[in-house]
């Protein structure tokens, strides 16, 4: 069974007198520990596809599963359950409090668990600084930590509840060239590990670093194929 099974996805949003197909029946299977670049032009699709993955929207028609579960008709408390538990999203803007150190940031996913005690947490987030490269950084705050160590931070909180998917949103969209190429090295790393990675881009030499892209234009797929890393 696929982690991911999305089947006939429509989400159309009513403007007016026009009626918008942001998805138009869209079908896609994303297996666990693939690694999938999801590319398209502005308007293509590519960011409403990615909310509906990540649980932070529901579709007009269609099903979703993940795990076997078909969250398309969930409640928003139990997409919000889903999220916390199986998603780790990373954002271009990396979305840090700024008053907040590292260790704090990493660890405000599992505020929300109330099975993790505190002690347990600062563990955990610590250990997650550690995975990527930051265990040195943990008392920082943001505005003492360059950008490519702020996305560290982000992908650490991401990675800190286990989840079943990151989701990654132009995650090197702020930081230069280099900074950029380490970054997805460790999503490279990740996903080595373990990690199911879906990654929206719209840089192609990004995107070969997944094992397969999907090319939306106009809320289809265009293109859906193995990219060199996989062949």
């Amino acid at each position: 069974m696929s982690l991911i099974q999305v089947k006939d996805l429509y989400k159309i949003y009513q403007m007016g007198n026009t009626e918008v197909r942001a998805l138009d029946g869209i079908s896609v299977a994303i297996e666990k520990n693939e690694y999938v670049s999801i590319m398209g032009p502005s308007g293509s699709g590519k960011s409403t596809l990615m909310n509906l993955i990540g649980c932070l929207d529901t579709p007009t028609s269609g099903d979703f599963f993940m795990d076997g579960i078909n969250v398309a008709s969930m409640t928003d408390d139990e997409l919000a359950h889903i999220r916390n538990k199986k998603i780790g999203f990373v954002f271009q803007t990396f979305n840090l409090l700024p008053k907040s150190t590292s260790l704090r940031n990493v660890e405000l996913p599992l505020i929300y668990n109330g099975a993790i005690k505190a002690h347990e947490r600062k563990d955990m987030a610590r250990q997650a600084l550690e995975r990527v490269g930051l265990g040195d950084r943990v008392d920082h705050k943001p505005n003492e930590l360059s950008g490519g160590q702020r996305q560290r931070v982000a992908i650490a909180r991401a990675l800190v509840n286990n989840p079943a998917i990151i989701l990654a949103d132009e995650p090197t969209g702020n930081l230069d060239s280099k900074t950029g190429e380490e970054i997805m090295a460790l999503f490279d790393d990740l996903q080595a590990l373990g990690n199911t990675i879906i990654l929206v881009t719209h840089e192609e030499y990004i995107a070969e670093h997944a094992q397969r892209v999907v090319r939306l234009l106009d809320g289809k797929i265009e293109v859906d194929e193995a990219t060199s890393r996989a062949k």
